[in-house]
């Protein structure tokens, strides 16, 4: 029996051994506590430099809102509309997926909760954790940037959808307007002579459509793409223009010293030479600054060995330009033929023509193959981007050599200048082609040399040395008491090739006042080119020749079919508030009195629809459909019933359709 005593003693020791139990226990909950701090400071850390981050997202989401506001509209609105959807229905799964990374961001806070108490099963998975808490921090701030850009997409799909509405009560305007087409073709089909007409009309009509809505399609997926890449691209844009800017201001400076250098060392030559009594180039005696200007350019020397070319009417000559053609692989519209041809005869009014279109769509090989199989001498002149004044074209004056270095084009103008240099090419005819025109800013380096051109005088003043003063150049050599003059003569044609991209500049209202465009639209099927037939040997024409077909604009100022519809044309650009001259109106008389006579044409209507397609609408750009749809019914009507181009007022149409989503009229060109 235990004694009472003992018992005591024994519940003291339980008590004791009680009491050291739990001492230890919580020794080894204080152990766990401290060992966890460490983790969960690390996440603070980290949710502290997620707000920093989130306010400097924030900061830029303001930058980039202000340059959004600040950007140019450079898309059609449905395509935007289109884009956007898509941009929507991404994020809204993007975002629907980041609901689970939210879970899984508080199903790691509860682990490291957890690992507080259970220190072993923390140190297991602390790694893994880290790992994924760092890509699921990156997955946020992402969301936090969608969840801004979905909310100003919001916005913009609100303001698009008004616009669509407002398109489609547009539609329905259309709808109506095609309801009384209808009748107007059921009616039509009333008058027997007009039936063939209507039924061409349509089929075309389809057939243009359908490539249209390819196009459509092909430029949505492109803006799609170009969208997402633009978004990559601009921020490094920006880097590196300012880069730019300052290694620009850096080479600025650079060239001005080298230019000040340049010069004085080229008057301390000049200096030592004249008191030694030699040249800047080392040889005793005069120079001559001209020599170089004075060699024979290869296009001359190529003329030499020509034949001379029979006399021939000008029907036979063209029938000629057209079997080289063939024979070359080369299938031009007998149509853009004659417009070319008529282009370069009328270089008195008119004085230059322009190639414009997408590359490849044989826009310098037409100029090159007319000139070789006319037989007259071609000089191709490649613009280069740089250019930026009339010395990039007739060459510069070299201080250090002391000579004149002139272009391939400038010694060419030397050697057919009969009034100015006695050793000139007699009675030949040469085309210059600026190839790429607008690679450079045209008024830059051609505005000047254009002027020269649209001064000369009529042919028959061009020996009065008065009347010719303003359009003769004078070449930029110093300590000449007669700098060299040279006049551009009647015997020059000029033309230009202009490509439609990014890469390039649109052309000055000057250019487009004083040149027939020619827009070459992408063809609607690819041709084989095949060869038929063999090439003809290049025969010399004669300037006396080309001036036989030439007929000056009085020839025609009795002619009514002329002067009424020229008087129509006006009237229909003053609607336009795109009104024209007296220049361009003799222009346009002169090209309706310069054109072929030719099997297949129909003369004066051919001639005066050209006009419209290459005068006019090239000065309709930017007006807008919507406010001029009355002018362009009006125009569209002249052109077919007036001029009986179906084809042209098809063309016109199709232009105004693709207009409807910028609301701009750009002219596309006609296919023929």
């Amino acid at each position: 029996m235990l004694t009472d005593n003992t018992i005591l003693v024994l519940a003291i020791a339980g008590v004791l051994v009680l009491l050291a139990i739990v001492q230890l226990f919580l020794a080894a909950r204080h152990d766990r506590a401290v060992t966890a701090a460490g983790p969960i400071e690390e996440l603070s850390v980290y949710e502290k430099r997620l707000e920093e981050k989130q306010r400097i997202m924030d900061d830029l989401e303001e930058e980039l809102e202000k340059r959004r506001e600040a950007m140019a509209v450079v898309a059609d609105v449905q395509a935007e509309v289109d884009g956007l959807r898509r941009q929507k229905e991404e994020l809204l799964t993007e975002w629907e997926s980041l609901r689970d990374r939210r879970e899984e961001v508080a199903a790691v806070r509860r682990e490291t909760e957890e690992a507080v108490v259970e220190r072993q099963q923390l140190e297991a998975e602390i790694a893994p954790l880290r790992a994924e808490y760092l890509t699921v921090k990156e997955r946020l701030e992402k969301a936090e940037e969608l969840l801004s850009r979905l909310d100003s997409l919001k916005r913009e799909h609100e303001e698009i959808s008004g616009e669509v509405e407002a398109l489609r009560d547009r539609k329905r305007e259309l709808e109506e307007a095609g309801e009384k087409i209808q009748r107007l073709e059921s009616r039509a089909q009333e008058l027997e002579t007009g039936n063939s007409r209507v039924e061409g009309r349509l089929s075309a009509r389809e057939s243009e459509l359908k490539e249209l809505e390819n196009r459509v399609a092909s430029e949505r997926e492109s803006l799609a793409t170009a969208q997402t890449e633009h978004g990559r691209v601009e921020a490094e844009v920006a880097a590196q223009a300012q880069e730019v800017r300052r290694i620009r201001g850096e080479i600025d400076t650079l060239e001005e010293t080298r230019g000040t250098l340049n010069a004085r060392l080229a008057h301390l030559q000049a200096e030592i030479a004249r008191k030694e009594g030699r040249s800047v180039d080392g040889e005793t005696g005069e120079s001559d600054p001209l020599r170089e200007l004075k060699e024979t350019p290869p296009v001359i020397s190529a003329m030499r060995t020509w034949d001379p070319a029979p006399r021939e009417n000008e029907a036979d000559a063209i029938k000629r330009v057209e079997r080289r053609l063939r024979a070359k692989g080369l299938d031009y519209p007998a149509r853009t033929l004659r417009a070319f041809h008529t282009s370069m005869k009328v270089n008195e009014t008119t004085q230059m023509a322009v190639l414009a279109g997408i590359s490849g769509t044989g826009k310098s090989q037409l100029p090159r193959q007319y000139a070789a199989g006319m037989g007259i001498g071609f000089l191709q002149v490649p613009v280069q981007p740089r250019w930026d004044s009339p010395q990039d074209l007739m060459g510069f004056y070299n201080y250090i050599e002391g000579k004149f270095r002139p272009t391939d084009m400038a010694r060419a103008l030397w050697s057919l200048d009969e009034l100015n240099n006695d050793d000139a090419e007699k009675d030949r005819m040469m085309m210059i082609l600026l190839d790429e025109m607008n690679l450079a800013r045209v008024e830059y380096y051609f505005s000047d040399f254009l002027s020269r051109l649209e001064s000369r005088p009529r042919p028959g003043d061009v020996g009065d040395k008065n009347e010719r003063k303003d359009a003769e150049i004078e070449l930029e050599i110093p300590n000449m008491e007669q700098p060299p003059r040279i006049f551009p003569g009647y015997n020059l044609l000029f033309a230009g090739t202009m490509n439609e991209d990014e890469s390039t500049q649109s052309l000055s209202d000057k250019v487009v006042d004083r040149a027939n465009i020619l827009r070459f639209s992408a063809p609607k099927k690819i041709k084989d080119g095949k060869a038929e037939g063999d090439i003809e040997p290049t025969l010399a024409l004669s300037r006396e020749t080309w001036n036989k077909w030439g007929r000056s604009s009085a020839s025609v100022d009795r002619d009514t079919q002329v002067t009424n519809r020229v008087e129509e044309m006006v009237e229909l650009m003053r609607d336009f508030k795109r009104p024209f001259g007296h220049r361009l109106g003799r222009a346009i008389m002169a090209y309706a009195a310069n054109y072929p006579e030719v099997e297949g044409g129909r003369g004066v209507q051919d001639a005066l629809a050209d006009q419209v397609e290459m005068r006019l609408l090239p000065k309709l750009r930017g007006v807008e459909v919507d406010t001029a749809g009355p002018q362009f019914s009006k125009l569209m009507t002249f052109v077919e019933r007036e001029l009986g181009d179906d084809a042209l007022a098809l063309a016109i149409e199709g232009s105004m359709t693709l207009a409807e989503d910028t609301g701009q009229f750009v002219w596309s060109g006609v296919a023929r």
